[in-house]
């Protein structure tokens, strides 16, 4: 084989774009129900936690009268107005005809987990507030009840969070409701929660959206779990845990590959188990595919996808080696390249790199000489 780097073949990138595809047709979409009147902040609470402005991206599907529903591949949103002032029907029944309404829609449409909302500021449930939580809980739907627009302060000895004393004793009131007469009454929703997705100064991160991403995870159906930890944007360690077996089985099947000797020269057979893994790991960090994977991109990353580069340099510090990759070495070489990747993938995912300089980015991630030692110690380290 010859060895000028233009007669080296390039990788493929249909075999990215095939296990990305596959990928996110196994974890489907997270469905997720917002109701709440206008003002109440929505979208900006649909943008803190999922990092979408949903309401601008022309998306919106209008499914019937105060229902709109907006999706990509990994999220879908029914936006429900509360209930219209004026109409004759009461705002229980609009729900329900509502709700009837979203049960005609395909499966991969289907309401998982509702949010609630209403303004902090507003200090109560009114009557029809809770016939609509009645309604949804009827309908078998789990119901997070959010409070918006918290004005938090901070104790300046203590430094810890509180909240005006009306909204304390409204939240007290919620957590054992009564009626006017003193009698207990039922709301059915799995929890109150407090956010904000910004400061009073209209600065910060906000507080309050880490408790309510765990309870939405926590409410979620076993089979949507997967992709609801896709589509939110705040708990990285989720996503994590879902790469790393990615990357596991990636290396397991790298190690049979060249479960015979491979040279180094032909190392290029390991890059569709390479760019599948990546192409994998990109959808657990919910990345734009396409754009990742142009043509430019591949020809800059070509090499370091077939793992040639880094064979190469890794067989010449080893005494004897030769020039052959074993069944050890390409799995510590698929496993480094994994990890490596994953922590671009989350660098683009939060935004500290741009989508388009992914390839640009990628010499600053690429594992090195002492990455691929330290998988390959791991590995003994591992077997019993």
């Amino acid at each position: 084989m010859t060895n000028d780097p233009s007669d080296t073949p390039r990788p493929d990138e249909k075999d990215f774009l095939k296990a990305s595809s596959e990928a996110k047709s196994k974890y489907g979409r997270f469905n997720l129900a917002i109701i709440g009147g206008s003002g109440v902040g929505k979208s900006s609470l649909v943008n803190a936690v999922f990092g979408r402005d949903w309401a601008k991206t022309g998306k919106g599907l209008p499914v019937t009268r105060g229902v709109e529903y907006f999706h990509d591949d990994t999220l879908g949103i029914w936006d429900v107005e509360g209930f219209e002032i004026g109409s004759s029907m009461p705002p229980r029944e609009q729900l329900r005809a509502h709700l009837e309404t979203i049960k005609k829609q395909p499966a991969d449409r289907q309401i998982a987990v509702v949010w609630y909302c209403i303004k902090a500021t507003d200090d109560r449930l009114t009557p029809a507030d809770i016939g609509m939580i009645r309604e949804l809980a009827a309908d078998g739907l789990p119901v997070v009840l959010v409070l918006t627009k918290v004005d938090w302060s901070k104790n300046p000895i203590t430094g810890a969070r509180g909240v005006a004393k009306d909204l304390e004793a409204f939240v007290d009131w919620l957590e054992e409701p009564v009626d006017e007469n003193g009698e207990p009454i039922s709301i059915p929703y799995e929890r109150v929660i407090l956010t904000s997705t910004r400061d009073k100064h209209g600065k910060g991160k906000g507080h309050g959206l880490g408790e309510l991403v765990a309870e939405t995870l926590t409410l979620s159906p076993e089979n949507e779990k997967d992709a609801f930890r896709i589509a939110q944007r705040l708990n990285l360690p989720w996503k994590r845990e879902m790469a790393r077996p990615i990357i596991t089985g990636a290396a397991g099947l790298a190690a049979v590959a060249a479960a015979t000797p491979i040279p180094v020269a032909d190392a290029f057979t390991l890059a569709p188990i390479q760019l599948g893994m990546m192409g994998r790991i990109a959808t657990v960090y919910d990345l734009e595919l396409k754009t990742m994977m142009s043509a430019g991109a591949l020809a800059q990353l070509g090499v370091q996808f077939a793992g040639q580069a880094l064979a190469r340099s890794f067989l010449k510090l080893i005494p004897g080696a030769g020039s052959f990759i074993n069944a050890g070495i390409a799995a510590a070489l698929t496993a480094a390249t994994g990890e490596a990747w994953m922590r671009l993938c989350e660098q683009v995912h939060t935004g500290k790199i741009d989508l388009d300089k992914i390839a640009d980015s990628w010499a600053d991630y690429a594992p090195n000489f002492l990455d691929v030692v330290r998988k390959m110690f791991e590995q003994k380290v591992a077997k019993p």
